[in-house]
């Protein structure tokens, strides 16, 4: 079998009231845990966040959000979303440098964010403002032996890895959310990794379809109902010797999403089974 850890992203508020009872729930032991919160990213909830994991719980990464308008579409998400919009800029990359300093109290090695609508022409004046944004937040990074990751999906694949290029360190990677780049309508997913390759640090467990119109994302489903092809991209992922984790992640609350969370598990179980 090809061990990988299947885990699940989970918020920082949730885990700080809850513990680790849904992860106990669900049968597992790994997380990416989600802080959109940045002002909650403290010393001390570093410490209780630590005590409550304890050595039960591996933390994968931090993903670290950012403060601002956020419009998940195609008409208002280039203008409100991750580092291309300069207004929300500089504000946005402080909350970046204050995950990866949570991430550090914590022990993990990655952080992830979307970084936004990353411009398809390396010409233009925004383009090259926004690797300038992230070579500051992923050297501040490097600085603490930490992995800035971006999350797929708002920017087509050669895109992200000219960014990559450009940004020019060796800190950086990519959490290849499989469900995005379909719902953004910028990739197949199984094709992406073939240009990834090596880069791929961490992977969501998400699924979905592409949009129908060109105002809308495509709409998320449970894993197994979209048009990601979980044997093929995993068969992919072992082709570059992925060792990372798969996070499932399901964007709806409710006795449902457990139960997609859980059928997602023992699919990745089967799958992985087979090698």
């Amino acid at each position: 079998m090809y061990n990988l850890d299947i885990g699940v992203i989970i918020s920082l508020e949730k885990l700080l009231q809850n513990g680790i009872q849904e992860l106990e729930e669900l049968g597992l032991d790994t997380c990416q845990v989600n802080a959109w919160n940045t002002d909650i990213l403290t010393e001390e909830n570093a410490n209780r966040l630590k005590e409550i994991v304890g050595n039960k719980v591996k933390i994968s990464s931090v993903w670290v959000g950012w403060p601002g308008p956020k419009v998940w579409n195609f008409i208002d998400g280039p203008s409100t979303l991750g580092l291309v919009p300069k207004e929300y800029r500089y504000v946005r990359m402080e909350a970046l440098k204050r995950g990866a300093d949570f991430a550090k109290m914590l022990g993990v090695n990655d952080v992830v964010t979307h970084v936004g609508f990353i411009p398809e022409n390396p010409s233009t004046t925004e383009y090259h403002e926004t690797v300038i944004a992230v070579r500051e937040v992923a050297s501040y990074c490097k600085s603490l032996n930490i992995y800035f990751n971006f999350e797929t999906g708002q920017e087509t694949p050669i895109t992200l890895v000219r960014t990559i290029e450009d940004v020019g360190l060796d800190n950086l990677g990519i959490n290849l959310d499989p469900a995005n780049l379909l719902l953004y309508g910028k990739a197949n997913p199984v094709d992406a990794v073939d240009i990834f390759k090596g880069l791929i640090r961490g992977v969501h467990v998400k699924d979905g379809r592409y949009p129908t119109d060109g105002k809308h994302l495509g709409k998320e489903t449970p894993v197994g109902e979209g048009l990601v092809n979980f044997p093929l991209l995993i068969d992919s992922l072992v082709k570059y010797n992925y060792k990372g984790p798969l996070i499932i992640e399901r964007e709806i609350s409710g006795p449902k999403q457990k139960e997609d969370i859980l059928k997602a598990k023992n699919m990745l179980i089967e799958i992985l089974s087979k090698y």
